[in-house]
C-alpha cells in the first residue's frame, strides 16, 4: 500500500485505491455543446473562456465525450504537467481526457489538488515514459490502481477552502508583480524602438546562409557529455536559458544543428512565436529544436547584439503580430522572418547604439530581475503550502477562513500550454 510521493499522513486518514473512489465516465455528447479543455494550470473550462488560438481543431466529434460541471478531469497525456482539474462547465471533450465522477462522498477539488501535487513531485512522470517529449500516458487504468489518502469529508472540504483562500492571496501578489514586469517590458520595448528607427532594409540580405529549421527530435535525458538541446520552452521571456528540464541532443543528430557564437534563434510556432534568443559560446555546446529557426548573421554588416535589440523593441512586436500565419496554431515561417525590416546604420553606429541601450536598459532589467525573483519566491511558497496541506503535513482544521475574493494566477499562455498546441 505504498504512496512514494508522500512521506507520512495523519493517523486517522486511510489509504484507498483510486478505483474505489472514482469511476470513469463515457457520456454521449450533445452536438450543440462547446468544447471543454483541460489546461496545464489545472483550469478545466470551455475553450472559448480561455482563448481560441493555439489549438488543433477537430472537424468531427467522433469519440468525443460529455463533460459535466464538477467532474474531475485528467488529461491522459499531460497529467504529468498538471493538466488535472475540476470542470467549471458542461460541454464535450476529447477522448484523451479521463472524465471521472466519485463513487463515494468526496470533494473532487481536494483530489484535483492532490493529483496536481503528485504531478509536481514527478511521481506521475515516473510511472511511464511516453512517446511525446516530457510526457506520460496516465490512463485511467493506471490512475485507478494507485493508492490515495482519504481524509474525512469535512477535512477535505476544509483543505479546499483553506487552499483556495491562501492560494488566492498568493496569486494576487504574483499577478501584481507580473503586471509590474509587463509594464517595465513595455517601457523597455518603446525605449529600444525610439533608438532604432531609421532606413529600412531586409534582414534576408544580411544572412550568410538561409534560415535553418531545428532538429525534429525529442532529445534525450540531459548529459554533460552531449550537446544541450535548446527548445522553445528553454528560453525565457528575458532571452535567457532556463536551467530546468534540460535535454541533450545525441551526437548522431547534433552536427548540422550545432550553434555558433552570435547565431540567433527565432521561435516559429505557438504562443511563443516571435521570441528570440542570442546564442553565446558561454552556454557551451548546444543544438536547437524543430520549433526554432536559426539565423546565421553576417557580422560584417550587422551586430547580433544590435539585431537582438531590434527583436526586443515595440516596432518588432507590432511587425510580429501583423505577420502571424493564422492556422490552428499561430506561426511565423522562415520566409516571413526573412522579410523583417531592419534599420541598418554603419557598424560603428550599431556599436554606439548597443552601448547606449545597454546603459539605458540596465536599471529596467535590474528591476525586472528583482520582480521575477519575487515571483519565484511566491511561487515556491505556494507549491510548498499546497504540498504540506494536501498531504496532511500541516493541520489547518481549526483555521477560520474569512470572506475573500478568489483570484487565479494570471499566467500567460506560454506557460499554460508549453507543449505549443493542445493536440486532440
Amino acid at each position: 500500500m505504498s504512496m512514494p510521493w508522500i512521506q507520512s499522513m495523519p493517523g486517522h486518514w486511510v489509504k484507498i485505491r483510486a478505483k474505489n473512489i472514482f469511476t470513469k465516465q463515457n457520456r454521449a455528447i450533445c452536438e450543440q455543446d462547446d468544447v471543454v479543455t483541460c489546461f496545464r494550470d489545472g483550469t478545466v473550462t470551455l475553450r472559448k473562456n480561455r482563448r481560441i488560438s493555439g489549438f488543433t481543431e477537430s472537424t468531427q466529434w467522433s469519440g468525443y465525450q460529455g463533460v459535466r460541471k464538477g467532474d474531475l478531469v485528467i488529461h491522459v497525456m499531460d497529467a504529468f504537467a498538471g493538466a488535472i482539474g475540476v470542470s467549471d462547465s458542461n460541454g464535450k471533450s476529447t477522448p484523451v481526457y479521463s472524465v471521472c465522477t466519485a463513487k463515494i462522498d468526496v470533494n473532487n477539488h481536494y483530489y484535483a489538488y492532490l493529483l496536481r501535487e503528485m504531478a509536481r513531485s514527478g511521481f506521475i512522470q515516473s510511472l511511464y515514459r511516453g512517446i511525446r517529449e516530457r510526457s506520460s500516458d496516465f490512463r485511467f487504468e493506471v490512475f485507478a490502481g494507485l493508492y490515495l489518502p482519504l481524509p474525512p469529508r469535512d477535512e477535505q472540504d476544509q483543505i479546499v477552502r483553506f487552499l483556495d483562500w491562501k492560494v488566492s492571496q498568493i496569486n494576487k501578489l504574483i499577478n501584481a508583480k507580473r503586471r509590474q514586469v509587463e509594464l517595465l517590458r513595455e517601457k523597455r520595448r518603446v525605449m529600444i524602438s525610439s533608438q532604432l528607427r531609421g532606413e529600412l532594409v531586409w534582414l534576408k540580405r544580411l544572412l550568410i546562409s538561409p534560415f535553418q529549421y531545428g532538429a525534429n527530435d525529442s532529445g534525450v535525458e540531459f548529459s554533460p557529455t552531449l550537446p544541450r538541446y535548446i527548445r522553445i520552452t528553454d528560453i525565457s521571456l528575458g532571452g535567457n536559458l532556463k536551467n530546468d528540464g534540460l535535454k541533450s541532443l545525441t551526437n548522431k543528430i547534433a552536427e548540422p544543428y550545432l550553434l555558433a557564437d552570435g547565431d540567433i534563434l527565432f521561435a516559429r510556432s505557438g504562443a511563443t512565436a516571435g521570441k528570440t534568443f542570442l546564442y553565446k559560446s558561454k552556454y557551451g555546446i548546444c543544438g536547437f529544436a524543430g520549433y526554432l529557426i536559426r539565423a546565421k548573421i553576417d557580422k560584417n554588416k550587422i551586430l547580433p547584439e544590435y539585431l537582438m535589440y531590434i527583436t526586443n523593441g515595440a516596432d518588432y512586436e507590432q511587425w510580429k503580430n501583423s505577420v502571424f500565419i493564422q492556422a490552428t496554431i499561430q506561426n511565423i515561417s522562415a520566409e516571413r522572418y526573412g522579410q523583417l525590416p531592419v534599420p541598418l546604420p554603419s557598424l560603428a553606429e550599431q556599436h554606439k547604439i548597443v552601448a547606449h541601450l545597454d546603459e539605458q536598459c540596465e536599471n529596467t532589467d535590474r528591476l525586472i530581475g528583482k520582480f521575477n525573483d519575487e515571483i519565484t519566491l511566491f511561487t515556491e511558497y505556494r507549491i510548498r503550502l499546497i504540498s504540506d496541506v494536501v498531504t496532511g503535513k500541516t493541520d489547518i482544521c481549526d483555521v477560520s477562513i474569512p470572506e475573500y475574493e478568489y483570484m487565479k494566477d494570471n499566467i500567460g499562455d506560454e506557460n499554460i500550454n508549453e507543449e505549443m498546441e493542445d493536440v486532440e
